[in-house]
């Protein structure tokens, strides 16, 4: 089935009227949101409602956590990238997405929208309008506001019923009488589901009569003297509904001295988090790290956090981590842990960096993908406290965006970092050439000639005139061409940008000179830096461009062995691409199609959504070269899937064009235009995953 929602929680109960009420809505209206306060279910009600509906949604249901955001200047990116749309295009932000919505049938889900209800209401309005067969299903403490809404409010479980006693039974992993303290504990915290979590979690540490005890020592206090820890609690806990603000508060009091001060300092992520990041950020004082694995380990007892998923990571729910980040804010801290927040995933992308280049690339690329929003929480954070540190993050992990095609967030990290920056040398000169791959890889030729030119100049300064080691951060090529008598890795990568631009617009003998004379000047061989390898990665390209195929295959298979022995993922599969395009222009379809599926392969391992497109295109236009019509045909239409999930028209090299052009109008000759486009828009249709797994069957494996 098409679509992304995350598995549901095994905890849900009850809400069967409240169920058939969303989906008769979603039956009925175009924008359902479901209101209510924090902590009562919106999320479960919301992701339950889209399982459910999910089936009569063509083009399939789609979830996208808003929470993680704190401003809305990532939510067309979060939006456009929950949907699988990788956009490669320049221009409005939402232009894109409305264009990759404008035909389907989907039901879009945007859980959490409180906190940028003004900018989603924009955003549903915008893409209702540009998209007939949208639904969008938004959760939200309050209605966005959009013409046409129609809103469902979500009230607690009934305190005495069935339901409330059900969840607090399951949570607890414990069989309790309807009679008794389960169902005073019920009552008291008014059906509210995250607090009969809350005190579930107590229960499985004491008992259920110590837990309605303690409750009731809390709760029965005057209402000011229940909480008084938070400022500006309207605006987070709603006058009418203090039992869960008390609830949590305490909770919090149960935790000991440790876990609470973990508590605050872990509401600075915004994403999910690790052990090993927790211990970077959190720890200082009395919380070190021989104490913090253990205070973890208590909050997730405490249900505070949630246990850790099969990749070790955790999180927090919105509602708590509210209210860790005022307490937070009470201490002090919160600026001092921000800090540290920023610093940790500054070193992560500068590690992610250094370790591009060989075995543990892969490993590293996932890493930048996992960690994606605290990544650009830090960089917004540095944006505002240390531009030179900003420029050196994002430089690091652009390119790394850029391959998984988050091109719009790459350009605008490094175009902001750029303008606020005033560092000069290596780490400019770095982040100049990441905004250039992806001025190029968005089509943008005019300001990606310029970036380039800035870039060379840049390089010349930092190889030729800084004394050496000067410069920010000490990533990947820190260094290099101190002897001031040749090329270093700076020099080299602006050479691969101008060679790539020039490939991308026709000239290749252009793209060969400029690669040629650098690394001619240059020291060692294409295994010795990235930054040399990319060079002759684009001088295999020009070879390719210049119809110099005998040599171009020859210096791709040894370039290729080369990144088999390092490990080295990104430049392979760009490299298979190059050996499929030699082998269609020298006549060998077969071949061609086996160093297609290679770099198809290598493209899904990346998720690079630009890469799979571009190597369904090749393959197809093999598969037509060798007259399989039929399979040519379901190739073509899967490609045209991809290429509209990254927002762009069909592109590639020139000389691909015009081989795809040839081969295609010969196979819908052969097997008749009818036949043809049935297979196209079938291919084109279906689920796009089903596609590709088509495509990567060899001959006889396509049954």
């Amino acid at each position: 089935m098409r679509g992304h929602l995350p598995d549901e929680n095994p905890g849900f109960v009850g809400r069967r009227t409240e169920l058939e009420r969303v989906s008769a809505a979603l039956a009925e209206h175009r924008l359902v949101t479901v209101t209510g306060v924090g902590g009562v279910g919106k999320t479960r009600l919301a992701l339950r409602a889209a399982h459910r509906a999910a089936e009569r949604y063509p083009d399939g249901a789609w979830w996208t956590d808003l929470g993680q955001l704190d401003g809305e200047r990532l939510l067309v990116a979060l939006v456009a990238d929950s949907v699988d749309l990788a956009d490669h295009t320049p221009g409005m932000a939402a232009t894109g997405l409305c264009r990759r919505l404008a035909d389907d049938r989907l039901l879009l889900v945007l859980d959490s929208c409180e906190h940028l209800a003004e900018p989603c209401a924009r955003l549903v309005a915008e893409l209702l309008a540009a998209a007939p067969g949208l639904t969008v299903l938004a959760t939200s403490r309050r209605p966005l506001g959009v013409a046409g809404e129609e809103t469902i409010a979500l009230d607690p479980l009934p305190p005495a019923g069935p339901d409330a006693l059900a969840l607090l039974r399951r949570a607890a992993g414990e069989d309790f009488p309807a009679a008794g303290p389960a169902g005073e504990i019920c009552v008291r915290l008014e059906g509210i589901p995250l607090a009969l979590e809350l005190a579930a979690a107590q229960i499985r540490l004491q008992s259920a009569e110590a837990v309605r005890d303690q409750l009731g020592s809390r709760l029965d206090a005057a209402p000011g003297a229940r909480f008084d820890l938070l400022a500006h609690t309207e605006r987070v806990w709603p006058s009418r509904h203090q039992t869960l603000r008390a609830a949590i508060g305490w909770s919090h009091e149960l935790s000991t001295p440790l876990e609470r001060l973990l508590w605050a300092r872990l509401s600075v992520f915004r994403g999910p988090f690790d052990l090993a990041s927790a211990t970077a950020v959190c720890t200082g004082g009395p919380l070190d790290r021989a104490t913090l694995p253990e205070a973890l380990d208590g909050l997730v007892r405490a249900s505070v956090v949630r246990p850790p998923d099969a990749a070790g990571r955790h999180r927090m729910l919105d509602t708590i981590r509210e209210y860790g980040a005022t307490w937070l804010d009470r201490t002090g801290e919160a600026g001092t842990v921000a800090d540290r927040h920023a610093a940790h995933f500054r070193g992560l992308a500068g590690r992610a960096e250094t370790e591009w280049h060989g075995a543990r690339q892969l490993r590293w690329y996932r890493t930048v993908d996992a960690h994606h929003t605290d990544l650009r929480t830090a960089l917004d954070r540095l944006l505002r406290t240390d531009p030179d540190a900003a420029l050196d993050l994002v430089g690091s992990v652009a390119f790394a965006w850029s391959c998984r095609g988050r091109l719009r967030e790459a350009r605008d990290g490094l175009e902001q970092a750029l303008l606020l920056s005033e560092a000069r040398g290596r780490v400019r000169a770095r982040a100049l050439w990441a905004l250039g791959v992806t001025l190029v890889l968005q089509g943008e030729f005019g300001p990606a000639q310029d970036v380039s030119e800035r870039c060379a100049r840049e390089a010349r300064h930092a190889e030729y005139a800084e004394p050496a080691g000067a410069g920010v951060g000490t990533g990947a090529g820190a260094g290099t061409g101190s002897g001031r008598d040749r090329p270093g890795d700076l020099t080299l990568d602006a050479a691969a940008l101008a060679g790539l631009l020039a490939l991308t617009t026709g000239r290749p003998t252009a793209a060969h000179v400029v690669v040629g004379h650098v690394l001619d000047a240059a020291r060692g061989g294409p295994a010795d830096s990235a930054a040399r390898l990319r060079c002759h990665l684009v001088r295999v390209f020009a070879l390719t461009g210049l119809g110099r195929l005998a040599e171009a295959r020859e210096k791709a298979l040894r370039l290729r062995a080369l990144c088999e022995e390092l490990d080295e993922h990104w430049t392979r599969t760009a490299l298979e691409y190059q050996l499929a395009l030699t082998g269609l222009l020298e006549g060998d379809p077969v071949a061609a199609s086996g160093h297609a599926r290679a770099m198809l392969e290598g493209t899904r391992r990346l998720g690079a959504s630009l890469g799979v497109a571009l190597g369904l295109d090749v393959l197809a236009t093999a598969l037509a070269a060798a007259g399989e019509g039929e399979r040519a045909a379901d190739v073509s239409g899967t490609g045209e899937a991809y290429w509209r999930s990254t927002g762009q028209p069909r592109r590639g090299l020139p000389g691909l064009r015009a081989l795809h052009e040839k081969y295609t109008d010969t196979v819908r000759a052969s097997i008749g235009e009818p036949a043809y486009e049935e297979i196209f828009v079938r291919a084109l249709t279906g689920l796009p995953q089903d596609g590709l797994d088509r495509a990567l069957r060899g001959p006889g494996q396509h049954g």
